[in-house]
C-alpha cells in the first residue's frame, strides 16, 4: 500500500471513531439542560436526579471526544500537507473559529456548571448548561460549513501566482446548499442517538424496579418513585428519539436534491446506476467488481422524486459522467454550471486527471451499501422508540430478561452507527475528489511522508484507541448501574477558601 492510501484509511479509523463521541455531546447536552429546567421550575427531585445522571454520562463522553478530536487536526499537517497549502486559506477560518469560539466555550461553562453545583445561583447554574450546549452546536455549524465546502466549493477562487485557493466570500460557507442540508439533518441524527440512549437506559433501569409489575401494583414508596422517574424518561427519551426521526426524513429528502445538484456522481453511486435511471433500488446484487446489475429490487419512478423532487424524472448514471475526453475533462454539477473555483482550476485539474490516471467514480459497492446501512438502521431505531412508547402503554412495564437488556444495549447504536455508515457514504462518494471537481485526493498528500511512517502512526492511534474504548464502556457502563444519584442538599458551610470539588 502506499503513503496516500494508508493516509486515508488512517483518517478514516480516527474519525470514526471520534464521531462516536459526537453526536451524543451536540445532543445530550441540550437534554441535560432541559431536564434541568425542568427541575427548576418544578423543584422536583426526580428531574435533579435524572438532570445528574445523564449530565455524568455527558460528562464521560465529553472528555473522551475531545481526546479523540485533537488528533483529526494534526493529521492535516501530517498526512495531508499538500491539502492544507491548498485549501488553508479557506478551510482554516472555520476549523479557527471553532476552537477559539465554540470549543473555549463549551469548556468554560462545562467547568462552571461541574463545579457550580450550590455554589452559583440556580438560574445562573442552568445558563452554563444551555450554553455549553450551544457551544457544541455552534462547533457542529464550524466543523460542517468546512465539509460542505469540500463537497460544494463555493465562495472561492484559485489564484495562479501562488497556487492555492483563496476565500473570496466567508458568507458562502454558511449560504452553502449543501451546509444548508448537512446541519439539520446532522443534529437531527444526533437527537435521535441521545433520545435513543436516554430512552434505552431508562427502560432497563425501570425493567429492574417494577419487573413487569404495573406501577399501581407496586407497594413500596420508592420502588413506586423510582419507577415513575424511569417511566418518565423512558417516554422522554422515546418521542426525542422519534421527533428527531422525523428531521432524518425532511432533511435527509432535502439533502437527496442538493447532492444530486452539487455532485451528481455520488448520487448515481448510491443508487448503483450505471446508466441514466428512475428507478430507487431497494435492493441490488451485482458482479464482483460491481460494474453490473445480476438481481435487483427497485420502486420505479422514485429516484427521480428524491433526487429531482419530480416521480419519474431520470438522473444521470456512472457510465454517463465518467466517460469523457480526459484533456478537455471538467467537472460540473448536474445542470452544467461551475463554482467559480471549478472553473479557475479547470486548467491545472486536467493535468491532475491525465497525469495521475485518476478514476472519475467511487467505489461503487461501499457507497450503494453504506447508504442503505444508513437508512435501515434509522428507520429500526424510530421503530424501537415506537415499540417503548406502546410497551409503557396502560401503566404496563417491562419484566427484566437477558434478551432485552442485549436489545437495549443495540438501540442506541443503530442511530449511531447510522452516523457514521452515513459519514462513510458521504466522503467516500465524493471520492476520487478532496474538494470536489478542484483537488483530487491523491496530490493532496503530504509529498514527503513515507508509507511507513503512516503505517506506524496507524497502528498507534488504533491501539491507543482500543484502549480509550475500553476506558469509555468501562466508566459509562459503571455509571449507568449506579442508577439514580442521592441529591440530598450539599454541606454549604465550608471554608471559603476551600477548593471547589466535583459534583458528583
Amino acid at each position: 500500500m502506499d503513503a496516500q492510501l494508508i493516509a486515508r484509511w488512517q483518517f478514516g479509523i480516527t474519525t470514526v471513531y471520534h464521531f462516536l463521541f459526537v453526536p451524543i455531546t451536540i445532543a445530550l447536552s441540550m437534554l441535560v439542560a432541559v431536564l434541568q429546567t425542568i427541575w427548576y421550575k418544578t423543584s422536583n427531585d426526580r428531574y435533579l436526579k435524572l438532570t445528574k445522571f445523564f449530565g455524568h454520562l455527558f460528562l464521560i463522553n465529553f472528555a473522551l471526544g475531545v481526546v479523540t478530536g485533537i488528533v483529526q487536526e494534526f493529521q492535516f499537517g501530517m498526512n495531508w500537507s499538500e491539502y492544507s497549502r491548498f485549501v488553508g486559506d479557506i478551510f482554516g477560518a472555520p476549523l479557527a473559529l471553532e476552537a477559539l469560539l465554540a470549543f473555549f466555550m463549551e469548556s468554560t461553562f462545562i467547568g462552571l456548571w461541574i463545579f457550580g453545583w450550590d455554589k452559583l445561583p440556580k438560574l445562573a447554574h442552568l445558563a452554563c448548561m444551555y450554553l455549553t450546549a450551544i457551544g457544541t452546536m455552534i462547533s457542529a455549524v464550524f466543523i460542517l460549513a468546512a465539509n460542505s465546502w469540500m463537497q460544494n466549493p463555493v465562495g472561492a477562487t484559485y489564484n495562479p501566482a501562488t497556487r492555492r485557493a483563496e476565500l473570496t466570500d466567508f458568507g458562502a460557507l454558511f449560504t452553502n446548499p449543501v451546509f444548508k442540508a448537512t446541519i439539520f439533518h446532522q443534529l437531527s441524527a444526533s437527537y435521535m442517538v441521545a433520545g435513543a440512549l436516554v430512552a434505552s437506559i431508562s427502560f432497563w433501569h425501570l425493567s429492574k424496579v417494577a419487573r413487569g409489575r404495573r406501577t399501581a401494583q407496586l407497594s413500596d414508596a420508592v420502588e413506586v418513585e423510582e419507577a415513575r422517574t424511569w417511566r418518565w424518561a423512558t417516554k422522554f427519551g422515546a418521542w426525542v428519539l422519534i421527533i428527531a426521526g422525523v428531521g432524518i426524513v425532511v432533511s435527509g429528502d432535502y439533502q437527496g436534491k442538493v447532492m444530486t445538484d452539487a455532485q451528481p456522481m455520488k448520487m448515481a453511486a448510491a443508487e448503483g446506476a450505471y446508466e441514466q435511471t428512475s428507478d430507487f433500488s431497494i435492493l441490488t446484487i451485482g458482479t464482483l467488481d460491481g460494474s453490473e446489475e445480476v438481481f435487483a429490487i427497485k420502486i420505479p419512478g422514485m429516484l427521480g422524486f428524491l433526487g429531482n423532487g419530480k416521480w419519474g424524472s431520470t438522473i444521470q448514471g456512472i457510465d454517463d459522467l465518467k466517460n469523457v475526453d480526459m484533456n478537455q475533462y471538467t467537472y460540473r454539477r448536474k445542470d452544467g454550471t461551475q463554482t467559480e473555483l471549478q472553473s479557475s482550476y479547470q486548467e491545472v485539474l486536467r493535468s491532475h486527471v491525465a497525469k495521475d490516471g485518476i478514476k472519475l467514480e467511487p467505489n461503487i459497492p461501499v457507497s450503494y451499501w453504506t447508504f442503505r446501512i444508513m437508512i435501515t438502521l434509522g428507520m429500526i431505531a424510530i421503530l424501537a422508540g415506537l415499540v417503548m412508547l406502546v410497551w409503557l402503554a396502560k401503566d404496563r412495564n417491562p419484566v427484566h430478561r437477558r434478551w432485552l437488556s442485549f436489545v437495549l444495549v443495540l438501540i442506541p447504536l443503530l442511530p449511531l452507527f447510522a452516523n457514521s455508515f452515513g459519514w462513510i457514504f458521504t466522503e467516500m462518494g465524493r471520492q476520487p475528489w478532496i474538494v470536489a471537481g478542484v483537488l483530487p485526493t491523491l496530490p493532496a498528500v503530504s509529498p514527503g511522508v513515507s508509507a511507513g511512517t503512516v503505517l506506524f502512526s496507524t497502528i498507534l492511534y488504533t491501539l491507543l484507541y482500543g484502549v480509550l474504548a475500553v476506558v469509555e464502556v468501562g466508566l459509562f457502563w459503571k455509571a449507568i448501574k449506579e442508577g439514580l444519584p442521592d441529591v440530598a442538599k450539599a454541606d454549604l458551610d465550608q471554608d471559603e477558601d476551600e477548593p471547589l470539588s466535583y459534583a458528583y
